[in-house]
């Protein structure tokens, strides 16, 4: 067996690991998709109908439905920082270093995981948006890319908790820091559009990662034009996940060295 193979295999045994662990803790699951879907079910239905105005053309629920998604991808991440840091103050992390396995197939079953839960957590959000009236035109060629963008958003906040959970000592230390990606998108193009804001808002809520990545994923969903989003888009999704990923070696060789 290659190298190459080895590792896959230890890194989809991990990941199998870390999946278990979600059906032993379903909480940590529920929560996920509990968060993006109360934030769906309280815009769309308690304040929806005043700010729909400046929504655009459509209903409110077609507009908000794409940050929504954004923020059922980020809300998987505080548990895959407290899942990681739990290893480490465990020591489960130096007991599978000990080990004959490719040496971070611990930290690369945490993001495969994570990237299945998200996924399963964003399909159920988007089903609940449809039972409220959200109606998507997208071609099969535009889901495809939704799905694309999802799964590369995913992976870059995938890499970004681990290194979270590998930075902090405990649970509660990450969960926290974990949260600033939680909380991002509302201050994008979630819930309004940024042309509505005030001037520093407005400046900071058009340029932060998560603004060009909902435009993108309204765009394809509803139709909108797009524009030079979508590159903005991937670059932010690529550079998140190699940022993510760089920092998550770097801190995983620094603390089992």
């Amino acid at each position: 067996m290659s190298t190459l193979t080895s590792a896959l295999a230890d890194s989809r045994t991990m990941s199998q690991r870390a999946l278990r662990h979600t059906l032993r803790d379903p909480i940590w699951l529920g929560a996920s998709i509990a968060t993006p879907t109360l934030f769906l079910l309280l815009f769309r239905y308690f304040f929806g109908n005043a700010i729909a105005a400046g929504s655009g053309s459509g209903t409110y629920a077609d507009y908000v439905m794409p940050g929504i998604l954004v923020i059922a991808v980020g809300a998987t991440a505080g548990a895959t920082a407290v899942s990681v840091t739990a290893d480490g103050a465990k020591g489960i992390i130096n007991r599978f270093r000990t080990m004959a396995i490719a040496r971070t197939s611990v930290l690369t079953g945490h993001a495969v995981a994570n990237v299945v839960r998200t996924l399963l957590s964003v399909a159920l959000v988007l089903a609940i948006g449809v039972l409220i009236g959200f109606r998507p035109t997208a071609t099969a060629g535009e889901w495809l890319a939704v799905a694309g963008l999802v799964v590369l958003l995913s992976a870059a906040v995938s890499w970004l908790a681990i290194g979270i959970g590998l930075a902090f000592t405990t649970p509660e230390s990450s969960s926290s820091m974990a949260t600033l990606i939680q909380f991002l998108p509302f201050l994008g193009s979630t819930f309004v559009p940024t042309d509505s804001m005030s001037s520093g808002v407005r400046w900071f809520a058009a340029h932060q990662p998560f603004t060009p990545i909902i435009e993108t994923l309204r765009g394809l969903l509803m139709g909108d034009a797009i524009g030079t989003q979508a590159w903005w888009a991937l670059g932010w999704c690529g550079g998140l996940a190699l940022a993510g990923y760089v920092g998550a070696r770097w801190l995983f060789s620094r603390a089992v060295r």
